[in-house]
């Protein structure tokens, strides 16, 4: 028995040892990926505060010198797009509403005249009617040193609905309102812009890019649009004095009831977003978004789907 025993600890000896060299390469190669991991949680906690606290602790300096004059919000009647707008006046940009109905709007520009002191002109324009949209839009910009244009996506399009219950004329009218007016502002207003060397194009879609959800498959397609839409202008027009910033927000609260620190007002979002121009060319605007961010891109997007599917069987 003491003879076997003897024979184990040999044996065991002797295995360790073959093995020490194979521990220290995985310990080695531990260590290097622990360090790796450490250096990118770092740098997004850099990016996170560069991005969204310097320029709110330290500004850059007036908007009106480093853009222009005027900016032009296209989708004003969103709750977004009108708090982003009175960020803007706020710092003394005068604003073109661009609007399907003229009247959802009026009570907002006459607010911001005579609260800001800046000028105001509400466009009534219907995309879903194709290029004859773009006439009065082109009349309203002429002789002005437009330099914003803020595309904003109609967030009716976040209600649960599948894409067959859509009427087909809907879908189109969906498209154009859309993606078809989004594409077809940076159209006009981009000359004027390359032609004085500056301005800024914020396309504010949604966090839904990110992920497929269950009955937003339009919203999903159009946020990822807006989303390379932006990427792409950027990649184009970036050398010519132009910003260009794609923001994919998240949930923006529509009532003060349901605020949060995750869900927002329209105004505290909007705050946080004109803050991050000249900063980030793709952002979520808000921090606590950009962290809901971060964590929904650690999801590999088979076990969204999965999870998804499950969350929606048993509902």
């Amino acid at each position: 028995m003491a003879a076997a025993v003897d024979s184990f600890h040999l044996l065991y000896r002797e295995i360790s040892r073959s093995c020490n060299s194979h521990f220290e390469a995985l310990a080695l190669i531990g260590a290097l990926y622990a360090a790796s991991r450490a250096v990118v949680l770092l740098r997004d906690c850099c990016t996170v505060a560069r991005v969204h606290f310097l320029p709110r602790m330290m500004p850059s300096g007036r908007l009106t010198q480093r853009y222009g004059d005027w900016a032009v919000i296209y989708g004003a009647a969103q709750p977004v797009a009108g708090a982003y707008a009175e960020e803007l006046a706020r710092s003394g940009v005068s604003i073109i509403f661009i609007t399907q109905d003229g009247s959802s709007v009026r009570d907002a520009a006459s607010f911001l005249s005579q609260t800001y002191g800046v000028e105001t002109t509400v466009v009534t324009a219907d995309f879903s009617l194709g290029q004859a949209a773009a006439k009065p839009v082109a009349e309203a910009l002429r002789g002005k040193d437009v330099g914003f244009l803020v595309n904003c996506m109609d967030e009716t399009l976040a209600s649960p609905r599948s894409l067959i219950e859509i009427p087909e004329q809907g879908v189109l009218d969906r498209v154009n309102r859309n993606i078809g007016a989004a594409t077809l502002m940076a159209r006009l207003v981009l000359p004027g812009m390359v032609e004085r060397s500056r301005g800024a194009v914020v396309n504010i879609s949604s966090g839904s890019s990110c992920r497929p959800r269950h009955g937003r498959v339009m919203l999903s397609a159009f946020t990822g649009y807006l989303d390379h839409f932006s990427r792409a202008l950027q990649f184009e027009y970036s050398n010519k004095g132009i910003f260009i910033q794609s923001l994919i927000p998240f949930q923006i609260s529509s009532s003060s009831s349901a605020e949060g620190w995750f869900a927002p007002s329209p105004e505290v979002y909007a705050r946080h977003a004109v803050s991050t121009l000249g900063v980030s060319t793709r952002t979520t605007g808000y921090w606590p978004h950009t962290l809901q961010y971060g964590l929904m891109k650690c999801i590999p997007e088979w076990i969204w789907i999965v999870g998804s599917r499950v969350l929606f069987s048993t509902s």
